[in-house]
């Protein structure tokens, strides 16, 4: 008969480190980093034997739990789309397909939400005082799906009192055009337009003819 190798567990720390996981060092010199529920699930113990399938499926559901606990992580730390989350997971190191479950069981759990993320995505940017183009490459960058753009979108407000905001706190009567241009281009990486940003200086009386072009 064949004979089956066995992997006995040589040390299991008995505290989680930073990220909540417990360290198993194995006889051939293999670490794990398991989760809790993983090692309770497989009764891990130091001096414990696991033949080739057990340590097998093991690796599967520390793999599991692993890209599970980051998803968890990345989304308590900011709000990601579906899409953006798993790219993420699979740049941190997991399994692409793990990285896909992960993502699947956060969805079922209403822990990662498309149309949620949108939205809070598109208040932020008008709470920092972005125009609508900023906000639209926000969605884009956290690639959110267009089929919730307009919804997000829909009653984004007027921004000239967040631009003159912005305006006054750059720029006073003795401004000269450079420190105008600077404000300008500020602005319009903030994603408001040349008009609008136009407007709101004729309406606090700084002069812009000599910084806007025709």
């Amino acid at each position: 008969m064949p004979t089956t190798s066995m992997m006995r567990i040589d040390s299991l720390k008995n505290a989680p480190d930073r990220a909540g996981r417990y360290w198993v060092t194995f006889s051939d010199g293999t670490k794990l980093g398991l989760y809790r529920q993983t090692v309770e699930d497989f009764g891990l113990y130091p001096g414990k034997e696991l033949d080739e399938q057990e340590f097998a499926r093991l690796g599967e559901e520390a793999g599991k739990m692993s890209a599970k606990m980051r998803a968890v992580r990345i989304v308590s730390a900011s709000s990601v789309s579906k899409r953006d989350l798993q790219q993420r997971l699979v740049r941190k190191g997991e399994d692409p397909e793990q990285a896909k479950a992960a993502v699947a069981w956060m969805e079922d759990l209403h822990l990662v939400d498309d149309r949620a993320t949108a939205e809070q995505v598109v208040h932020s940017c008008i709470y920092k005082g972005y125009g609508l183009q900023r906000a639209k490459q926000a969605l884009y960058e956290k690639q959110i799906p267009k089929a919730y753009w307009d919804e997000a979108l829909e009653d984004y407000p007027d921004q000239s009192e967040k631009i003159q905001e912005f305006l006054r706190s750059r720029l006073d009567a003795d401004s000269d055009e450079k420190q105008k241009k600077r404000a300008i281009d500020a602005l319009i990486r903030r994603g408001h337009s040349y008009g609008t940003i136009k407007k709101a200086m004729d309406a606090l009386s700084f002069d812009s003819e000599d910084v806007f072009e025709d």
